[in-house]
């Protein structure tokens, strides 16, 4: 009889945790994913010809070490890192910030070809843009900064042609993940005209051989 009490007391406690554990399960969030947007052709508002047998190479892309997981990384007030559990980005921040660099690149320099790195060997690319994220802080209260470091290297002749610094501040509106992703999405867009400028400028100038 002892036994059975203890057997029935057992189930009890093991059922309630079960039961427990499938209520937590039910309640859990599902996971939201974010993506940047790229501009297109009908919003650029300045284009820039180049040579059609241009081959760009956008890549990679050195995000800093606290922005490269999944999940979206904000700051508070205080400058205390916050790691969304439930909204993260829906591909590697890298990739998808070379995304939208090419992409802007594609609709600025329309003689141009454009692509991500890495890309086939066999591909005779004649420049690459390589990009540096210095910085990427965001309050959702607030605002996001985004500072980066770039270049222009000349593949057939092995020799870097640029390198600047750009920043970018851009409001985030509305103060959610949502506005956060436009706001960089925006911060790219800018960053891929001064890059597209600057491609401008060195073939008036014939630099660029």
């Amino acid at each position: 009889m002892r036994q059975a009490k203890i057997f029935i007391l057992v189930f009890c406690v093991i059922f309630t945790l079960l039961l427990s554990g499938c209520l937590s399960l039910a309640n859990t969030p599902n996971p939201r994913f974010y993506m940047l947007r790229s501009i297109n052709k009908a919003e650029v508002s300045q284009q820039f010809n180049i040579a059609s047998d241009t081959i760009i190479v956008v890549g990679p892309i050195k995000v800093p070490e606290y922005q490269d997981r999944p999940q979206i990384v904000t700051q508070d007030k205080d400058k205390m890192l916050n790691f969304a559990q439930f909204d993260r980005w829906g591909r590697p921040l890298d990739l998808g910030v070379a995304q939208v660099i090419a992409d802007g690149l594609t609709a600025m320099l329309p003689g141009a070809t454009i692509d991500v790195f890495p890309i086939h060997f066999n591909i005779p690319v004649k420049y690459q843009v390589l990009i540096d994220v210095i910085k990427l802080e965001s309050e959702l209260d607030k605002e996001m900064l985004f500072t980066v470091q770039w270049s222009i290297i000349n593949l057939e002749h092995k020799k870097m042609l640029i390198t600047k610094r750009s920043e970018f501040t851009q409001a985030i509106n509305p103060h959610n993940y949502a506005g956060l992703a436009e706001a960089l999405s925006t911060a790219c867009t800018s960053l891929s005209s001064e890059i597209a400028k600057e491609f401008s400028v060195l073939l008036n100038q014939e630099k660029i051989p």
